[in-house]
């Protein structure tokens, strides 16, 4: 399997594959592939799995793709601008990753849940209790808002994060919560009262911008309906 990444803010990965070679991606994540490939969907993993995939915001069904005849190629993009990034998994090592980043992945990659294990981190770390688990072996594509930017943290090395920025980081990685400091700034200094932490050793990828932080700042251009029925555009209120 080969593949390329292309854009800057709003990527797109094509996959090359062989015969024989399969990927599996999530629901509406196709973009477009070669007229030679063979597509199939089914709840990847079992009835279990496909639930289970349901509590991370995840289709209960996955679409495989395979070409047939010789070489195909098929092309994934993610729901928001941002980026897209191949992570290479290996047998014995887990990743895990938040809800709605993973894109696609070859047949031999698993795709999974796992429960955040310290109460705090699940309601005030951004994740929630249950993150993506990828392990098995192979390329996976996954997707976040903004830039990513990675770590490689060494034993007992400690990084605080704003809440909603993480996009993934090794098993061995520990995730939990710390106060963001003092009332004073946990109410004025705009970062909340809690920071997500990550304790080394292992790998870290953040994103620079996370989708609730884009939907916010784009609200205040969304059309809205007025109380007359008309319509307001813009941040002046231009009525309709």
């Amino acid at each position: 399997m080969r593949y390329r990444i292309l854009g800057d803010n709003l990527q797109i990965v094509i996959v090359e594959l062989e015969p024989g070679e399969v990927v599996y991606g999530e629901a509406g994540t196709m973009n477009h592939m070669s007229g030679n490939i063979q597509m199939n969907t089914r709840v990847i993993g079992g009835f279990w799995k496909g639930i289970k995939r349901m509590l991370m915001r995840e289709s209960f069904f996955m679409t495989e793709f395979t070409p047939v005849g010789g070489r195909g190629f098929v092309a994934f993009n993610g729901r928001a601008p941002g980026k897209i990034k191949a992570l290479e998994i290996e047998p014995g090592r887990e990743f895990m990753v938040q809800k709605d980043a993973f894109l696609a992945a070859e047949s031999t990659v698993d795709l999974d849940i796992a429960f955040v294990k310290k109460l705090g981190a699940g309601f005030f770390g951004g994740e929630g209790f249950i993150l993506e688990k990828l392990s098995g072996s192979g390329t996976v594509f996954i997707h976040a808002c903004g830039d990513f930017i990675e770590y490689n943290l060494a034993p007992g090395q400690l990084i605080k994060v704003d809440t909603g920025h993480i996009v993934g980081f090794d098993s061995t990685v520990d995730y939990d919560i710390a106060y963001a400091g003092s009332i004073k700034t946990a109410l004025f200094g705009g970062e909340g009262i809690f920071l997500a932490t990550l304790r080394g050793p292992g790998r870290v990828i953040l994103q620079s911008m996370n989708v609730a932080l884009l939907a916010s700042a784009l609200r205040p251009y969304f059309p809205s309906t007025s109380g007359g029925g008309g319509v307001k555009i813009g941040p002046f209120g231009l009525e309709l």
